[in-house]
């Protein structure tokens, strides 16, 4: 899309997941979170507090950091993702790598206003997100009672609704 077309496009809300557990982990999100606020398409409206976070699927490894965004976007949300994995690599992510295993930086689009999408791509909204106290419990730091699209509960139901004993989640 060219210039003077992006910027008649409509602004729409997103929220996104981050999360680091590699070199200096805070930081890393962050600056991830710096360079999402400097696009010209992007406004970054909130910010979650930060949280310490247990690792999944692969416990042999360091713990996160883990926060979530809400932003407004001029972007589609394939556009969106480009950029978030552009950030991840200009923060130091490697192609590649273990999948639920360490990273520098990983940003995910976890709803994206209330699209839904089952592309080879992009599956919005994330289809995870519910399972996972490190992303509702920053997630409800920005909007905890907006609807997921699909489940028709707000993010603070869907919190509710996880066993607070099964996943690690501690504010920084």
């Amino acid at each position: 899309m060219n210039g003077a077309a992006r910027q008649k496009a409509p602004w729409r809300r997103a929220y996104l997941g981050f999360g680091a557990n590699l070199g200096k982990k805070e930081d890393n999100c962050k600056a991830g979170l710096g360079l999402l606020a400097a696009s010209p398409d992007v406004f970054l409206s909130a910010v979650s507090g930060f949280y310490s976070t247990a690792p999944m699927h692969i416990e042999d490894q360091d713990w996160f950091v883990n926060g979530a965004a809400r932003i407004e976007t001029r972007l589609l949300p394939k556009e969106l993702l480009g950029l978030l994995k552009e950030i991840e690599k200009a923060v130091g992510r490697k192609p590649g790598g273990l999948r639920f295993g360490p990273r520098v930086l990983d940003m995910d689009i976890l709803v994206f206003e209330d699209f839904v999408t089952d592309d080879k791509d992009l599956v919005l909204p994330h289809p995870r997100m519910h399972e996972r106290r490190f992303v509702l419990a920053p997630l409800c730091d920005i909007g905890c009672l907006e609807v997921h699209p699909v489940s028709g509960q707000t993010f603070g139901e869907l919190l509710n609704s996880l066993d607070p004993f099964e996943q690690k989640v501690v504010p920084r």
